[in-house]
């Protein structure tokens, strides 16, 4: 069984679990559900952004634990006053460390768009997202069929949702596309050796088709690696790792943009 699976396979459960403790009508009834949500398609495309989605996780699969201690009002905070122009917030337990209450925070304390980065397999798991504050909910491919991709995508946009697409290949564009979606994102990671590329957003920009807005998700570290993107169509680059690694995470985030707007003047 791979990771994913495992995680597709734990999430069943997970979700299972949810669902006799938080009963939907109890969702429905947070503050944030009859809100209208922060469009993060509209914040991509806007000139005075950067398109940076700075990235709040505890750990990953691949490199364990990033912070002892997280606090998410300061650095989700912290990461839009560098410059950041949206956020995406894990909120997996178990793999990641992560909670609903992050996001709750993030969005309490920060009028931006925020994306649920979650395994997201069931309608109850896109209500959740609702009630904790989110904007935009991720859907991968590779964890679900074209039809679950297209129904959850429609549930999603029912709420006000947004809803990005992460695909890793050709195959996954071509099979998992529908009319619902917003954005379309490709993972560099490999799933098999974890290895990140970004090359690989670069093969696949030309089969995403221009109707949906274009995200580069991990590996990237630089503002050279963004621009050559920008190149290529992509008006959003999620970086997570890259950040969280360092000791200041916010810092590095503003280092980052601080180069890249250096070099968008200069070209």
């Amino acid at each position: 069984m791979s990771i994913l699976e495992q995680i597709i396979q734990d999430k069943r459960a997970q979700v299972a679990l949810n669902k006799s403790l938080k009963p939907l009508k109890l969702l429905e009834r947070s503050i944030y559900y009859e809100t209208k949500g922060v469009s993060m398609k509209t914040y991509l495309q806007r000139d005075d952004k950067t398109g940076i989605i700075a990235e709040i996780k505890r750990s990953s699969p691949s490199t364990g634990l990033f912070k002892h201690k997280l606090d998410v009002s300061q650095l989700s905070v912290g990461y839009m006053q560098a410059g950041a122009t949206a956020l995406s917030v894990l909120t997996d337990p178990s793999y990641f460390k992560g909670s609903d209450a992050d996001l709750s925070i993030a969005r309490k304390y920060n009028y931006c768009p925020i994306l649920r980065k979650e395994f997201i397999i069931d309608e109850y798991q896109i209500v959740e997202a609702k009630s904790i504050g989110a904007d935009c909910i991720l859907l991968i491919a590779a964890c679900l069929s074209p039809q679950q991709c297209k129904a959850l995508a429609a549930f999603a946009k029912s709420l006000g949702l947004e809803v990005l697409l992460e695909v890793h290949d050709q195959s996954e564009i071509e099979s998992h596309l529908n009319e619902h979606l917003d954005l379309v994102g490709v993972n560099n990671r490999n799933l098999h050796d974890f290895s990140t590329n970004i090359q690989q957003s670069i093969k696949l920009a030309p089969h995403i088709p221009d109707e949906f807005i274009r995200i580069s998700e991990s590996g990237i570290s630089s503002a050279d690696q963004i621009i050559s993107l920008k190149k290529h169509g992509f008006k959003g680059f999620l970086i997570g790792g890259y950040f969280m690694k360092q000791a200041h995470p916010e810092k590095a985030c503003k280092k980052l943009i601080d180069n890249l707007i250096l070099q968008d003047h200069e070209s």
